[in-house]
């Protein structure tokens, strides 16, 4: 099938991806032996699936207590969510690392060009800490294709990376300065700049590591003790091989194959593609070995222009590392 071609799929036009979103979900429900069973579980009939929102979305919560694979594959990669030590974490596991690579390439220089172009600097305390992190991954690998030297990974040496932002300003070079919510509020308390060629890009997470402030309350403080005038959002989890960006106010867009749509709350089974808010459902092609179609524990808003917001998290979820900011 033309669906399981990456070249297919990251090649597709917006108004394509429901057509590929059919032959995908057709494909997972023979090869995806716990999709198929809860696909039959609702009753659905697959030939009968006509549109995006008769499509069946997977509870986010089986990554944790099941293997979401088609076929049987040695995995080249293994995420795992970052959670607490009282919570389960979800594992994906990552047939073609490859297809990871090229998912999140291709949407970041969709949205922000040629990543030649920064020196990429990451502030991930925890996240490099630990093991299995897509996050790391994805900053690992742009770090490595930036082909600056000064790229690379920063824990808790802000004293070192506040005079390397400050020298990269001031010979004007692009920089994406993209960390862990809680790790750049760190740094931004110690420090002032007047950041005029960076991209500040947060990823969510506060992780109980100091008290929870609203989206607006962090892009704030980012924005008076940074000297930029937005601050950039990335939405993406452990169970997506795709990510979403916001080019600032919260406001997040996708590559072509990644779609948001919305569920009723009380109803997880009426979905909405248009404007309005309700709980996430997303659609990430990439996902081609896994389970493309999940629904999420995160609540969103749509938008007119096909923009989402970020609202927060179902009260009875467990904690996660990314989206656990409420607006």
């Amino acid at each position: 099938m033309r669906v399981v071609s990456p070249d297919y799929i990251f090649s597709l036009k917006p108004e394509e991806l429901e057509t590929a979103a059919l032959e995908l979900f057709r494909y997972q429900y023979q090869e995806n032996a716990l999709y198929r069973a809860y696909t039959d579980a609702l009753r659905i009939q697959p030939g009968r699936v006509t549109s995006l929102l008769e499509i069946p979305y997977l509870p986010i919560q089986f990554f944790k207590s099941h293997s979401v694979v088609c076929g049987q594959f040695e995995p080249q990669l293994i995420f795992e969510s970052s959670g607490t030590t009282q919570t389960v974490n979800s594992r994906h596991l990552v047939k073609d690392a490859a297809v990871y690579t090229r998912s999140f390439m291709t949407a970041f220089e969709q949205f922000y060009g040629p990543v030649t172009d920064y020196v990429v600097v990451g502030l991930l305390p925890s996240y490099l800490e630990r093991q299995h992190s897509s996050l790391v991954r994805m900053v690992q690998e742009m770090i490595v294709r930036s082909g600056h030297k000064e790229s690379g990974f920063y824990l808790y040496e802000h004293d070192t990376l506040y005079q390397q932002l400050q020298a990269l300003e001031a010979r004007q070079q692009k920089v994406l300065l993209i960390g862990v919510t809680f790790g750049l509020l760190d740094f931004a308390e110690k420090y002032t700049l007047s950041l005029q060629h960076t991209i500040v890009m947060e990823t969510g997470g506060m992780k109980g590591r100091r008290e929870e402030w609203t989206r607006d309350e962090v892009h704030a403080f980012l924005k008076e003790r940074l000297g930029v005038t937005v601050v950039h959002a990335e939405y993406g989890m452990t169970e997506l091989l795709s990510q979403a960006y916001s080019l600032g106010q919260g406001y997040f867009e996708t590559p072509a194959w990644m779609k948001v749509l919305l569920r009723d709350e009380n109803d997880p089974f009426q979905l909405t593609a248009g404007k309005g808010s309700g709980v996430m459902n997303v659609i990430d092609l990439a996902n081609i070995y896994s389970c493309a179609f999940i629904a999420t524990e995160d609540i969103g808003k749509i938008h007119a222009d096909g923009r989402f917001e970020v609202l927060g998290r179902l009260d009875n979820s467990a904690l996660r590392g990314c989206s656990l900011m409420a607006v």
